[in-house]
């Protein structure tokens, strides 16, 4: 972690997916969750954007709700967003959440995994990935995504002993859901608090922070790097850098270069591009993945956007992006 290399690897979050007419075409008349669960087709979709074109690493096909599932919540995942029709919003929601054995409620999530290694056999790392407890929370809370996450942030300020036995829960969920990812055979692992912006930074310290802690001191991370990825960063940086996380994946609101000053050598980072430059002009695409890299510096750094790739991506603009990433030279 942290080495000097000639080239800064790059691989793209949700780089499965709707931008990629091979993917619609395996998708075409098969429910979401259908997909996540069926290990012939999660494998072929984790692979699509790999045979394309050729990052160096690839992630599971999965999605952060399955885990949730798990729990005893019914998840419903559709193309415009998940649904959580129970919603928790009380303490006796919480004691009937269990946490799961992941061997007996999520072996298909296994099973992708043992499948992935066998046909990458080592060409690029397997990454494997999990939602963070703040996130989970937000969505098990508000019953689905939000805009304001006003039914979780009024359970943090009148409830916060509910809140917090739910993050813990969800925690010690994660924590075994990531280990069982890890005997099976992912080789880094990415944790998920896409919705942690939304806090500020007390509040970011109390209900977020310990509880991301709490995963990754249970984890079994010999030679395994853990990756924390937060939508809205900036002013929770230094925070996230005590997390206990080898690699920050920061969004595009933070100036790379600026980011590195503020974490010194506690941790690589990943990003920052942002995925909306995908829309643009194959010119500027260049222009801004080069500005990045060069702030990164070829230490410490993995190319990437700052949030996952957006359907409307045209696939040659894609290409643009990962084919300038593989021919730039730090020296």
């Amino acid at each position: 972690m942290r080495q000097p290399v000639e080239r800064t690897p790059v691989w793209m979050m949700r780089q499965a997916g709707r931008y990629l007419p091979e993917y619609r075409e395996v998708r075409a008349g098969i429910p979401f969750l259908q997909l996540c669960k069926t290990p012939d087709l999660a494998v072929e979709v984790s692979l699509q954007p790999y045979r394309r074109y050729g990052m160096d690493g690839v992630i599971l096909f999965s999605d952060i709700l399955i885990s949730v599932e798990a729990m005893g919540i019914e998840v419903e995942l559709g193309d415009h967003g998940p649904k959580l029709p129970n919603p928790v919003r009380a303490q006796s929601d919480v004691d009937r959440l269990a946490i799961p054995d992941p061997t007996d409620k999520t072996d298909f999530v296994l099973e992708i995994v043992r499948r992935l290694r066998r046909e990458l056999n080592d060409e690029v790392p397997l990454l494997g990935f999990a939602g963070a407890p703040w996130t989970l929370a937000a969505y098990m809370v508000e019953g689905g995504g939000s805009r304001n996450y006003m039914e979780i942030k009024r359970m943090m300020y009148t409830q916060p002993k509910v809140l917090h036995s739910l993050l813990e829960k969800i925690a010690d969920t994660q924590a075994l859901y990531l280990n069982a990812q890890i005997e099976a055979g992912v080789q880094a692992v990415q944790l998920f608090d896409s919705w942690a912006g939304e806090l500020n930074a007390e509040d970011y310290q109390e209900f977020a922070l310990p509880y991301e802690r709490r995963v990754f001191e249970q984890l079994n991370r010999a030679n395994v790097p853990v990756i924390l990825f937060l939508n809205g960063c900036a002013n929770i940086l230094e925070q996230m850098a005590t997390s206990g996380a080898d690699a920050l994946s920061i969004d595009w609101r933070i100036n790379l270069a600026d980011a590195k000053k503020r974490v010194g050598d506690k941790v690589a980072l990943q990003g920052n591009l942002d995925p909306c430059v995908l829309l643009g002009s194959p010119e500027g695409i260049e222009h801004k993945t080069r500005e990045i890299l060069k702030a990164g510096g070829g230490q410490g750094h993995i190319m990437n956007l700052g949030h996952g790739i957006l359907p409307p991506t045209p696939v040659d603009n894609a290409k643009t992006f990962i084919d300038t990433v593989k021919s730039y030279r730090h020296f």
